[in-house]
């Protein structure tokens, strides 16, 4: 296996367990001691995992409360809300990512008839009432820093869903990272809701261009369409009109797509 796979493979097996010795890792991927330990180290160097004691975990890095990050910028958050919520239809079979931003979706659809996997405890909450929505939870385990839940063990089946469109969260996004996250356990996730989607909304304020978290869960040229706030910087304008992805803002709300 070539080392650049191989430390893909080593990184998802120790975001998948939380951490791993050297000793079962080297069980795992079949190579000596002296490479786990070098791969091992370079993984640290990036600043996703820490050494423990015989082995390698991940690091976890604190975010701000839900609360807290919920009444920022909330005037903005509902703008991208109410855009977002134009592109969903009667019958939709949709993902709703964690975040304070993506659940002010909600207002807009709650009278719709959907289908709506998610991983948003808020989101969940507030659609507990709407028979009309069919919630599906990816279950796992609550994460109260995002309000989400984070579950590797059940990504095969959330494969199985045909999911029509995607409207996902970040920490922030730039053009050399990508599409970034502060959470290490929702990675995966995002990682194979992007790939398994039809259609992938990324929804976020201005205040996320030119930043980046921990960890990338997939890079600008995977998105289809971009909802935020307020027009980014031009540089931003010129690679999604590039790309072909469309910038969805307040400015634009007239524009059809």
């Amino acid at each position: 296996m070539i080392k650049e796979k191989r430390l893909k493979k080593i990184q998802e097996y120790v975001l998948k367990n939380e951490s791993a010795s050297l000793d079962e890792l080297v069980d795992v991927f079949q190579v000596s001691k002296n490479t786990i330990r070098r791969d091992v180290q370079e993984l640290v160097e990036s600043g996703e995992f820490k050494k423990v004691y015989g082995g390698i975990a991940v690091m976890k890095k604190g975010l701000e409360s839900f609360q807290d990050r919920k009444v920022q910028n909330l005037t903005g958050k509902q703008k991208i809300g109410e855009l977002a919520a134009s592109f969903i239809e009667d019958g939709d079979i949709i993902f709703i990512d964690s975040g304070t931003t993506t659940v002010e979706t909600f207002e807009h659809i709650k009278e719709k008839r959907l289908t709506v996997l998610t991983n948003n405890l808020e989101f969940i909450f507030h659609a507990t009432n709407y028979q009309n929505i069919n919630i599906i939870s990816t279950g796992g385990i609550l994460e109260r820093e995002t309000n989400s839940f984070s579950n590797y063990n059940n990504l095969d089946i959330i494969k199985l869903y045909n999911i029509n469109k995607a409207f996902m969260a970040s920490t922030g996004i730039s053009i050399s990272n990508g599409v970034t996250n502060s959470s290490p356990y929702e990675t995966l996730l995002k990682r194979t809701i992007v790939e398994k989607s039809n259609q992938v909304f990324l929804l976020v304020d201005h205040k996320k261009f030119d930043k980046y978290g921990l960890m990338t869960y997939c890079q600008l040229k995977d998105l289809h369409y971009v909802i935020t706030d307020e027009l980014p910087p031009k540089t931003y304008q010129e690679y999604f009109n590039e790309h072909n992805t469309p910038i969805v803002c307040p400015s634009r709300a007239d524009k059809k797509f």
